[in-house]
């Protein structure tokens, strides 16, 4: 795959616009959207994190610990797994450390469902989710999200985002990244709010269904935000990212070391008649 980098910006809603995304950047009340309906769905992806399956860069295990393009973002190095360290399970529950090395660098994790020889999990239509508790604190980035294999023009699908300064909401977002002609590339994003620091005080699942039509995003299980689906998409597949950023751009000064990410399970559905 050729390199790319994630960019870190907030959308450009009036590219959105005019590009067709429907660009929305207020709160959006998760209360009142349907449930996602799993009935005839095919389960094609599940791990519980009884055990992890990772290396650097494979082949060969489920998850990679780097992006398949190798490139980091935020302010933590996404590094090599080494005993004890960015990962470990317990019970059923993987846990992404993020802390200062000796020199005071912070280093964190990331795990990919693909290689960067395009080997391991991805989907192109389906229902992906995580269930997870987030670290508290100022600075840090957790974030659950796909990205499809077209090299030509990129999309990126944000099931969660969450900005530690902001204890009472999470951002979801599309982006189109387009690596040949830079200035066709457009995001959307919207904000769900939440009972302030429910986010860390227990566990909650984040869903994206990625169908030929739209992509909708869930929150416990009930849509909280639904984009058109990119005309770009073509017969791409996605696959799945999990990760303890810091930064974003906002500062991390503050940020608690360590700062941990728990993730109970992350699940991929093939969707019925797709």
């Amino acid at each position: 795959m050729a390199f790319f980098v994630r960019v870190l910006s907030v959308t450009a809603v009036g590219l959105a616009a005019a590009a067709g995304l429907a660009a929305y950047t207020g709160a959006l009340d998760q209360f009142f959207g349907e449930r996602i309906d799993l009935e005839g769905a095919e389960l094609v992806f599940e791990d519980n994190f009884d055990a992890l399956d990772v290396s650097a860069w494979g082949p060969g295990t489920r998850w990679i610990a780097h992006t398949p393009w190798n490139g980091d973002f935020g302010d933590a190095k996404f590094v090599d797994p080494r005993e004890g360290f960015p990962f470990t399970v317990q019970d059923g529950v993987l846990s992404i450390e993020a802390r200062r090395d000796e020199a005071g660098k912070w280093e964190s994790g990331l795990l990919a469902s693909a290689d960067p020889k395009g080997d391991g999990f991805s989907l192109l239509y389906g229902y992906f989710e995580m269930r997870a508790r987030f670290p508290e604190g100022a600075g840090t980035w957790p974030a659950f999200w796909l990205i499809d294999r077209n090299e030509a023009r990129t999309i990126e699908v944000d099931a969660v985002e969450h900005y530690g300064h902001e204890p009472a909401r999470y951002s979801a977002s599309l982006h189109v990244w387009d690596r040949q002609v830079p200035e066709n590339s457009r995001s959307a994003t919207g904000h769900v709010p939440v009972s302030e620091s429910s986010l860390y005080s227990g566990f909650h699942t984040y869903g994206v269904a990625v169908g030929p039509m739209t992509i909708d995003y869930y929150f416990n299980g009930r849509k909280v935000w639904s984009q058109p689906t990119p005309v770009e998409l073509g017969d791409g597949s996605f696959y799945m990212l999990v990760d303890l950023g810091l930064g974003a751009g906002w500062p991390i000064e503050d940020a608690p070391d360590p700062s941990v990410m728990e993730v109970d399970y992350v699940k991929a559905w093939r969707l019925a008649g797709e």
